[in-house]
């Protein structure tokens, strides 16, 4: 394979991912769940969300049979419970529960509050938004010949939109600025919206998937 064979399947595994993690959409979602986080933080939910995203497909992109065998688990199970894990999410978030103030808050409280705060970049950031049931589909379905060139392409294009997604998450945050604490309240009650109704697809999906086996099985 030359360069120009590789720069081109680089670019269309890349395009593939992207439009199957949309970090887009995601970055609406990632400002819905960190708008009351400070800086700071929010980078850091970012870069601990993607880096575990780019090891879970990793691990799925070099043995994602294995695993799933291992744990007697298949894609539309895990399509289901990611359905039913991000739609509770964004129920939550409809809710529009505010923090507790702390007043003078000690450092072993501060501690806690932040790894609170950093629990989402895994989940549901990480997983199942990220690096959900079609992301790790896609990443199998690139690498289901089995080839190391492909293998090291799938690899490459997701960290290269991993990099991307970070920085659509970083310099998303600058419109927390203008639209002040009323209208973070709108973003995290309509990002809650969009993440249950993108939890409901997904367990959709996962149901006609169980249906049409059923019907195969049954002709």
């Amino acid at each position: 394979m030359n360069f120009s064979d590789l720069f081109t399947q680089i670019i269309t595994v890349l395009m593939g991912f992207f439009a199957i993690m949309n970090p887009i959409a995601n970055t609406s979602v990632f400002l819905g769940l960190t708008a009351r986080d400070s800086s700071s933080v929010r980078r850091r939910i970012a870069k601990k969300s993607l880096m575990l995203s780019f090891c879970i497909i990793t691990a799925f992109t070099l043995g994602g049979q294995y695993i799933f065998t291992l744990f007697g688990i298949t894609l539309t199970a895990f399509r289901l419970v990611g359905g039913i894990l991000v739609a509770l999410v964004g129920y939550h978030m409809l809710q529009g529960g505010e923090h507790s103030p702390i007043q003078n808050p000690s450092s072993e409280d501060q501690a806690k509050s932040i790894a609170a705060q950093l629990e989402v970049s895994i989940s549901p950031l990480a997983m199942p938004i990220l690096a959900g049931p079609g992301t790790i589909a896609t990443a199998m379905n690139f690498t289901s010949s089995g080839k190391p060139a492909d293998l090291l392409v799938t690899l490459i294009s997701f960290g290269l939109l991993c990099v991307i997604t970070y920085i659509f998450f970083i310099y998303g945050n600058k419109f927390i600025h203008y639209i002040g604490d009323n209208g973070i309240k709108v973003v995290t009650r309509l990002m809650g919206l969009i993440l249950a109704v993108i939890g409901m697809q997904m367990m959709i999906g996962g149901i006609v998937e169980v249906v049409s086996t059923i019907n195969i099985g049954v002709h």
